[in-house]
């Protein structure tokens, strides 16, 4: 085990990557002589050569085009979005051509793509830079979607992601780069689609993702001090979605409250909300209650940024009105 950054984990699971499979390559913006825009690829240019990773024109159609002609033909392209805003410039591409080009001619292709996209707000980069459209991208069947939230499960599910047969849109949130956490060395992998319990507890159930298992983290440890015991579910794949862990821990606390960056409206709260309704109605002591974003563009000032975005006291909050 090393105690290192999320960045140092991701660039970990790609270089091992690609030392281990002589088809695995990098493309995108800035990605091979800058190093990366977060540094994730940094040095990769020096020991791997152009041909293997590639600097691309600022055109996120072309990168996920070319990447998905590239799985086609038997690579295995690892493709960086700047952030994932720009993916809705690569839509077509991404849910109609990679999500379904092995359902339409019936398994006669595979697509072993990895698209890695930055999400979330926190950095002041303006509403079109800041958002977090999982839940999006999630709805849509063929593609998987990952949200890691710890630097190991960060450096697992890449290498998974980079393994799979499926396309794997890869989420990084941009404030989780400097996250230190304990990560296995060597050929460490994390299946995807499967949650997990990250902190065991006995009054209520926080099911959470991403950037938002660090604050629902820290609202359990505030909550700890109260006698509180928060159990913490790390949904980490929103498609597939595991429901196993969240109905289990639901059925010894009979309360939930789901925490997520992206808005309120029609986001992953609502899917997870409505099927631990269905499937565990029996159990439920209280509403279910949800933790987003305010329902606004996301500000650049800093102070109102920091009001829409969730924080540990709205979770706090959240729990004790289940309690």
């Amino acid at each position: 085990m090393a105690r290192i950054t999320m960045r140092e984990a991701i660039s970990q699971a790609l270089w091992e990557e690609m030392e281990r499979d002589p088809r695995v390559f990098i493309l995108g913006e800035e990605v091979g002589v800058w190093g990366g825009t977060y540094a994730v690829t940094k040095g990769f240019y020096d020991h791997f050569g152009p041909e293997r990773v590639r600097d691309t024109p600022i055109a996120e159609a072309a990168i996920i085009g070319a990447a998905i002609g590239a799985a086609l033909t038997g690579l295995r392209p690892v493709a960086e979005l700047m952030t994932i805003n720009f993916a809705f410039s690569a839509m077509d591409h991404i849910v109609n051509q990679a999500a379904k080009l092995h359902y339409m001619f019936g398994g006669q292709m595979i697509l072993p793509l990895v698209i890695r996209a930055v999400g979330g707000g926190g950095r002041q980069l303006g509403a079109t830079h800041s958002q977090t459209p999982d839940a999006i991208f999630a709805h849509f069947p063929g593609l998987k979607v990952v949200a890691p939230g710890t630097p190991a499960d960060a450096k697992g599910m890449l290498k998974a992601a980079i393994r799979s047969q499926d396309p794997v849109l890869f989420i990084e949130h941009a404030t989780l780069y400097q996250t230190r956490g304990e990560v296995p060395e060597g050929d460490y992998i994390v299946p995807l689609g499967k949650s997990t319990i990250q902190r065991e507890g006995r009054h209520v159930t926080i099911v959470t993702y991403s950037k938002m298992l660090e604050i629902s983290t820290k609202a359990a440890d505030q909550l700890a001090k109260e006698g509180i015991e928060a159990e913490i579910v790390d949904l980490r794949s929103l498609r597939p979605l595991d429901m196993g862990p969240v109905l289990e821990s639901f059925k010894k606390t009979n309360r939930a409250v789901i925490v997520e960056e992206g808005w309120k409206s029609y986001g992953v709260g609502a899917e997870v909300a409505s099927r631990i309704y269905e499937e565990a109605f029996d159990y439920v002591d209280a509403p279910i209650k949800r933790v987003a974003q305010a329902e606004v563009p996301l500000p650049y000032n800093r102070t109102l940024e920091q009001m829409a975005l969730p924080q540990v006291e709205d979770v706090i909050k959240a729990v004790k009105e289940v309690l």
